[in-house]
This record gives C-alpha cells, sequence and structure tokens, in this order.
C-alpha cells in the first residue's frame, strides 16, 4: 500500500533571506531581492544585476572554516540549507536521540550547474600554465554537481539513497518529486531534499546573455517581469532550499511537527527543443495534470495555489499560460498563481524547492504571494498572476511546476496536513 509522505523540515538561503521567516516575510511584502552585482567587476559584461545572497556566513549553519574554505558556495549553500531542513525536523541518524535509521534516511539533491565557480578559476589556472600543475587536487570534488549531495549525507549521516539530480530549471522539483515516490513506495523513511546553485559569475552570465535569455534592464527593481508584456528575459538567482519529507507514520511515530503533506508529482519531456519550451503547453499541462490526479484535485471543492515556473522569458510564460488552460480547463481562471522570481530572480537548480517552500507557506498561512511588477499585463497571460501585492484565499491545494532546458517538465503537489 502506497505510504503518505508529510513535510517536516524546510530551509532556504536565497536573495530575500536566509532563513524560511525571513523567506516567507519577505515575499509577502513583495520585496526585491534582485540588485546590483558588487562582488567582481562588472564594466565589459553585458548584464549587471542578480539576485545575490547577502550576508552569507557559513559557521551560521553547522560548517568549520576548514570545511567551507575547501567548498564551492553552490555546496556552501546546500548544506546551509539542508542544515535548516534537518535541525527543524529533529531527525538525528546517530548516537543519543537517534531517532532514523541511517539506512532509512536518503538525500536527493540537485544542482544545475554544479561548481560552476570552481570550474572557472580552474580553466584559467589551466589556460595560464597548460602543465596543469597548479590546479587544485581538490578541483573534481570541489566542482561535481553531486558533492553537495555527498556531504549533505555525510554531515547528516544519512546512509540510505543518495542521488543528484540534474534537470536544468527542474532539478529540484524532480528532486523533491523523485524523493516523494522513494518514501511513497517504501525506499525510505525520510529525504532530505532540494537543491542549490551559484551560477551567477561572469561566465554564466555571458554564456545566458549571449542566449538571449536574459533581461539587460538596467533598473534591477524593474528587470524580472514574469507575465508582464514589457518582459524581456529572466534575471540569474543564487542559492538553496531544502526540504525534509518523512514516512508519515514514522513522523507520527517520534512526534514531529508536520508541516505540510505532498501529495501528487507529474513528470514529462517536451522532446522539442533544447532551450526553447514546447510552445502550445501540451506536454507541460500534462505533466501539472499528472500530478493533479494524484492529488485528488476536486474542480468543485478545492482552491488552488500555483507557483509558476514565471520566467519572464517571451515564450515560457505564453507556453505556461496556455499549460494551464489545458490541464485546468475553465478552473484556470479561477486559480491563483504567482511567480516569486519577480522577486528572487531565477535560482536555476534551487529554484523549484524555494518555490516549493512557498506554496507550502501559502497553504499554512491562506496567503498567495505576489507576483510584482505586473503593470502591464501581457494579453496573452490572462489568468489571475496575483499582480504587485498577496492575496489572502482559503487555500486547499498547492502545486509548484518548473520546466528545464532540455524540455525537462516536473510539477508537484501538497495539501494543508491533516490527521
Amino acid at each position: 500500500m502506497d505510504k503518505r509522505v508529510v513535510i517536516t523540515g524546510m530551509g532556504v538561503i536565497s536573495p530575500v533571506g536566509n532563513d524560511v521567516p525571513t523567506f516567507w516575510k519577505n515575499l509577502c511584502e513583495g520585496y526585491c531581492g534582485i540588485d546590483y552585482i558588487t562582488e567582481y567587476p562588472t564594466d565589459d559584461l553585458p548584464v549587471k544585476i542578480a539576485g545575490r545572497i547577502r550576508d552569507f556566513k557559513p559557521e551560521d549553519f553547522g560548517m568549520d572554516k576548514p570545511f567551507s574554505r575547501k567548498q564551492d558556495l553552490f555546496t556552501q549553500y546546500g548544506v546551509a540549507a539542508a542544515y535548516q531542513a534537518v535541525t527543524q525536523s529533529g531527525l538525528v541518524s546517530q548516537g543519543e536521540g537517534q531517532n532514523i535509521d541511517p539506512f532509512r534516511l536518503g538525500v536527493y539533491f540537485g544542482s544545475g550547474i554544479g561548481g560552476f565557480a570552481t570550474q572557472y578559476r580552474e580553466i584559467a589556472k589551466m589556460i595560464e600554465d597548460p602543465s596543469g600543475q597548479w590546479i587544485s587536487p581538490l578541483f573534481i570534488p570541489t566542482m561535481i554537481s553531486n558533492i553537495a549531495a555527498g556531504h549533505i549525507a555525510i554531515l547528516n549521516h544519512a546512509q540510505g539513497p543518495c542521488l543528484d539530480i540534474v534537470t536544468a530549471c527542474a532539478t529540484s522539483t524532480n528532486a523533491i518529486g523523485e524523493a516523494y515516490r522513494a518514501i511513497r513506495h517504501g525506499y525510505a523513511d525520510a529525504i532530505i531534499t532540494g537543491g542549490c546553485e551559484n551560477a551567477t559569475i561572469p561566465i554564466g552570465i555571458a554564456g545566458f546573455a549571449n542566449a538571449k535569455a536574459l533581461s539587460r534592464a538596467d533598473d534591477p527593481k524593474y528587470a524580472s517581469l514574469p507575465f508582464n508584456a514589457n518582459r524581456a528575459g529572466f534575471v540569474m538567482g543564487d542559492g538553496s532550499a531544502s526540504l525534509v519529507l518523512e514516512e508519515y507514520e514514522h513522523a507520527k511515530a517520534r512526534g514531529a511537527r508536520i508541516l505540510g503533506e505532498m501529495v501528487g508529482y507529474g513528470n514529462t519531456c517536451d522532446a522539442y527543443h533544447s532551450t526553447a519550451p514546447r510552445p502550445d503547453g501540451t506536454t507541460q499541462s500534462k505533466c501539472i495534470a499528472l500530478a493533479l490526479e494524484e492529488a485528488g484535485f476536486d474542480k468543485d471543492k478545492d482552491v488552488m495555489y500555483i507557483n509558476a515556473h514565471g520566467t519572464g522569458t517571451k515564450l515560457n510564460d505564453a507556453a505556461e499560460t496556455l499549460a494551464y488552460k489545458i490541464a485546468l480547463g475553465d478552473y484556470a481562471y479561477k486559480a491563483h498563481i504567482s511567480s516569486i522570481k519577480s522577486m528572487t530572480g531565477h535560482m536555476f537548480g534551487a529554484a523549484g524547492a524555494a518555490e516549493a517552500i512557498a506554496t507550502l507557506l501559502a497553504l499554512r498561512d491562506g496567503i498567495c504571494p505576489p507576483t510584482i511588477n505586473l503593470d502591464t499585463p501581457d494579453p496573452e497571460c490572462d489568468l489571475d498572476y496575483t499582480p504587485n501585492e498577496a492575496v489572502k484565499a482559503d487555500l486547499t491545494i498547492g502545486i509548484s511546476d518548473s520546466f528545464g532546458f532540455g524540455g525537462h517538465d516536473a510539477c508537484i503537489a501538497f495539501r494543508r496536513f491533516e490527521d
């Protein structure tokens, strides 16, 4: 028999806050975390703004200096978000107070790109001296995208399944979905899941900008414009987000505080283009429909919040709107929808997990965070995208969807927990 899957911990490192309460408060208040890049010169770069992480201190999240000095920021962010989530969950896999078998505790944690800054630094050394004698011996184990998952497992003595899922912008939504299935089908009692990214470096900016994907707006506070007729590309963002998913009976037996319940997952592929979404929305809508079917969605009874992928690119927002209409029919016009990327920028491999947390908190508090800067709605994007200010609603179900380069489509569904 399929098992129930609940959420017992959450953590986040984001452009709008480095803990869940701050993250949620700022989202609800419409605070924009996008600003000018100050960590390195941008005079020659085509884009000078991003959703960067501010005031991050690894030692605040259980990392000592010898450890953090050896890690790319993407791993540090991942470890920090997981630290918050595991601390909140109360899971202990060894020593005094142990309450889970370490072989039943897993880690499903992904990154779209991995140690991009490490690659950039070490390749520059190799170009300068082709002998390679100055390449760090830690280059490979610092750069590979699975290393964040590996370190999270090491630090939490998690000896169950450990997977690094890489599906571009859908990475952490797929990671959460696959973790849900592993617990639902009995392969683990709890999984630390999510994603992390630190891609806002010069070569990352150049690559995405030259692919015509980035907004080149000068004003950082009016640059990420999901569903706006003036949108002209996404804004890069960094960070991490983590959730602890746990089998309900296991959580109940140890007296855990349950934050919500995961009830559905859909996963499809556009099979269309390496970067552009399928324009008719058919494969994206199937992904959404699969998650809602598993969640037991009832158009006559449920009040839905959708945390949209909402990147602010011309193609994505139009195709996503079509996908909602295909999946939901007339109900699409009743759903409360918003894109928090208007405030965080696009956190790539971390985006789906951050948006899953926002969805869970929307259900908990009955508040739909806004899509800020939605002053000129695109006529093609004619659904209720919660313009500019948060809205209260008696929500019963929430979904979060993500669509990545390569055509990866993922959708996860949550409900408020009821015993």
